[in-house]
């Protein structure tokens, strides 16, 4: 996933460079000179908490991105911080959202069948089924709306447990699909994906209908009969 940090100050001075002093600008410092007492003593008049996991998660990715050598500045900080939540986890800008980053340190919340809204799963199984009309079964990246309901989701979901809802959702999503295909063929056994469905082909396919031929294996959903037609 990608990160929209403000680094506008980070780059502004390269020591060295001809002509250029090797003191920096009015208000910068080297990212080398943050443990100093003098820019400690800055950034703790201008509220910044250096304790903070916040702090100390936009320091890392300055430095991942820089070096000490670089400068920076008060508020070049507070707007990388502002990435961040409390806990340090990075704010997706797209959605507002944090836990949403999958790390070494996380990664074994993601894999979880966990419990979903149900307005969630209807508005999944919904976008999913006119999404399969109207593309006639193929996956468009382009034109998909399936992000928005994925952030619906994360919106309802406690910050921890969202890496394990997107988790889910897909099982759920990826089910509803099947299902779909598995319609399509039986209302005509030629059809294939970017045909036209079979006028009527989904209607009798409910969101319940599905879920009652799944069952949970381990960490995914499975269908208890499997149409090996799909």
């Amino acid at each position: 996933m990608s990160k929209i940090t403000d680094y506008g100050f980070l780059f502004q001075q390269m020591f060295g460079t001809k002509g250029m002093k090797s003191t920096s600008a009015i208000g910068s410092f080297q990212l080398s000179q943050l443990n100093s007492s003098s820019v400690k003593a800055q950034l703790r008049a201008a509220g910044i908490d250096t304790n903070s996991a916040q702090y100390k998660a936009a320091i890392k990715e300055m430095m991942q991105n820089g070096n000490g050598a670089m400068y920076t500045n008060i508020q070049c900080i507070k707007n990388s911080m502002k990435c961040y939540d409390k806990d340090g986890d990075f704010i997706n800008p797209r959605n507002g959202l944090a836990g949403l980053v999958l790390t070494d340190e996380n990664a074994s919340r993601q894999k979880r069948i966990i419990s979903i809204s149900e307005s969630s799963k209807d508005e999944m199984f919904e976008q999913t089924k006119k999404e399969f009309l109207r593309e006639n079964g193929v996956l468009n990246g382009d034109t998909t709306k399936r992000r928005d309901v994925y952030d619906n989701l994360y919106r309802k979901t406690k910050k921890d447990d969202r890496l394990a809802a997107g988790y889910t959702m897909e099982q759920y999503e990826r089910a509803y699909r099947k299902a779909f295909i598995s319609a399509a063929k039986q209302a005509d056994s030629s059809w294939e994906i970017g045909k036209p469905i079979p006028s009527g082909a989904l209607d009798g396919i409910t969101r319940e209908s599905v879920e009652a031929n799944l069952k949970k294996s381990g960490s995914s959903l499975t269908s208890v009969s499997v149409d090996t037609r799909i």
